[in-house]
């Protein structure tokens, strides 16, 4: 095998898509892949090619991935080739130790990681190709050894003359392999540094995934709450605590996803605040809303006490939400069935102090002084079994040093519970504005309607939005791929168009270019509504044709507000 042939990989998994997915992540490494609908299948390939790695589905029918790796490596031919095994679903150290054994090099969760899973292929592509090529040195050096057989036979029967060139070259031929052995050693070298590189990317992806869960999980508690109560036919006071309940949460949510997207950023704690003046009343609300499930589940006694004067500060009301509502949801995990939780807050000098007290496990004395590392945790036994990912309590003290505050944690040892005490600087010189007198965007209906067309291959989301904007009073023409969009916007001209970007058939830069090539399209106002939100993204729809970018989910404020710009002249 040469340096620069193309390698095999094979793909196994009973789900086409999924195997479309994992083509177009490792495309980019210039290997040859081959794919396998079953474990048969992939039997069948093995017996006539060679490969460099597997990629396995553990669950597919028929044959699952522990099968079809056990006869696999059952064959002599095979026994050393690696198997990466993906699952979408929970994996218990049994199955994991039964992996092992059955010849696993590595796991992969879904939804796949394509950088993580790139470079664990690519390392394993690489380690076939160093093993090939010790082979083919191996190959030199034997053909070698038999070279020098029969050239001491020929020294026997030849002069003293002959001997002495044939030793001359039996040590260029040392020098040969002296220089092939450290080459061997530089090889050898490498791929330690790539076995550490391949642990290091495991590592960022257990974090990452960690982080990532911790941070999507908070916001759905309430939401769930919010929709059950809005379908058991709950009064007008109680439907509007619902809708503002969702769109806090979905809020919330919007910035989280937004943040995710610089991967970089979150997982070296980069975290960027939106700095408000806020009371400490709606936190502790919005804290004790978000873990109310797990209170109530456990059966726990929440008390709360809050001061009477406002308490005010300057800080980010999602993040200080959040880190609350993690020593709330510790409390509530670390603390038995049926026990009592506190929280107090009060002024303390130029400081709002916030008290979390519970009557739980308890704190061991030495891990006090850890308690708030990354990845620290408390042993659990069997009467306790909730447990964490040892990252809340870390993020508290991130986001409470980031506001300028500090977090402690006191505890007498197990069996005694534990108190949180936060700390947040009040806003000097300003008196909290009471909440009745809080004003909230106000989503009227525009006061001109209009034609609007509306192209968007998610059909929840085109027939929701098309509902919401003729309850409006607007026509609405819906569109649900590109080619239709097209259509339908030469039949009715409308004077705007919201333009999904990732739609099949014609996608919505296309279409905005073919709506800009026709005469009645230059005045017609084109936006350009994604989940893409980067500046590149920007220009890129600016260059299309687009007059605007709206990111989802579509703030209808602002689509009132473009609709009201809109020539008065050109309404229905």
């Amino acid at each position: 095998m040469r340096i620069n042939d193309r390698v095999n990989i094979l793909l196994v998994d009973d789900q086409p898509a999924r195997l479309l997915t994992y083509q177009s992540i490792l495309g980019d490494l210039g290997q040859n892949l081959v794919l396998a609908h079953s474990g048969r299948e992939a039997l069948d390939k093995l017996m006539h090619e060679e490969f460099a790695v597997v990629l396995l589905d553990v669950s597919m029918p028929d044959m699952d991935g522990f099968e079809t790796a056990e006869l696999i490596h059952a064959h002599p031919r095979f026994e050393k080739t690696p198997i990466i095994f993906v699952t979408g679903i929970h994996v218990s150290e049994l199955d994991r130790l039964r992996g092992y054994k059955a010849g696993a090099v590595d796991y992969v969760a879904i939804p796949v990681v394509p950088e993580i899973l790139r470079s664990k292929v690519a390392v394993l592509v690489e380690l076939y190709c160093k093993r090939h090529e010790l082979r083919q040195l191996n190959r030199v050096l034997a053909n070698a050894n038999r070279q020098l057989a029969e050239a001491n036979l020929t020294l026997q029967a030849e002069k003293t003359r002959e001997l002495e060139k044939l030793n001359a070259t039996l040590q260029r031929a040392n020098a040969e392999l002296e220089q092939t052995n450290r080459s061997l050693q530089r090889e050898v070298a490498e791929r330690a540094r790539a076995e550490q590189a391949l642990h290091e990317a495991d590592r960022n992806k257990d974090e990452f995934l960690a982080m990532l869960a911790h941070e999507l999980r908070n916001p759905l508690a309430p939401l769930h709450n919010a929709l059950q109560l809005m379908r058991m036919a709950p009064s007008a006071s109680q439907l509007q605590w619902a809708q503002e309940v969702i769109e806090r949460q979905l809020a919330y949510l919007t910035r989280l996803v937004d943040d995710l997207l610089d991967v970089s950023r979150i997982t070296r704690g980069k975290i960027t605040l939106t700095r408000e003046p806020v009371e400490i009343s709606t936190l502790v609300t919005r804290a004790v809303e978000t873990v109310a499930p797990l209170m109530q589940e456990r059966e726990h006694e929440l008390r709360v006490e809050l001061p009477c004067e406002p308490l005010r500060v300057d800080g980010d009301s999602t993040r200080l939400t959040q880190a609350l509502a993690n020593v709330l949801g510790n409390a509530a995990k670390y603390t038995d069935r049926g026990g009592n939780i506190e929280l107090r807050c009060e002024r303390h000098a130029s400081n709002a102090v916030i008290r979390v007290r519970d009557n739980g496990i308890g704190i061991p004395r030495e891990l006090l002084p850890r308690i708030f590392d990354l990845f620290t945790q408390l042993d659990r036994t069997s009467d306790h079994p909730l447990s964490g990912l040892g990252i809340g309590l870390a993020l508290v003290r991130r986001l409470v040093e980031m506001h300028g505050g500090s977090v402690t944690a006191r505890s007498e040892g197990p069996g005694t519970g534990s108190e949180f005490e936060i700390c947040l600087p009040l806003i000097p010189g300003q008196i909290a504005e009471p909440a009745a007198h809080r004003e909230t965007p106000a989503h009227a209906s525009a006061s001109t309607p209009r034609r609007i067309l509306l192209a968007d291959d998610n059909r929840d989301a085109l027939e929701s939005l098309a509902t919401v904007l003729r309850l409006r009073g607007h026509e609405v023409f819906s569109a649900a791929n590109g080619a239709i969009a097209l259509e339908t916007a030469v039949r009715h001209m409308p004077e705007i168009a919201l333009l999904d970007i990732g739609m099949p058939v014609l996608d919505g830069y296309e279409v905005a270019r073919r709506i800009r090539a026709q005469e009645w399209g230059k005045t017609v106002t084109l936006v350009a509504l994604t989940g893409w939100g980067q500046e590149s993204d920007r220009r890129r729809s600016r260059e299309a044709g687009f007059d605007t970018h709206l990111v989802k989910p579509l703030d209808l404020d602002k689509l009132a507000a473009l609709l009201e710009k809109l020539p008065e002249q050109a309404a229905v």
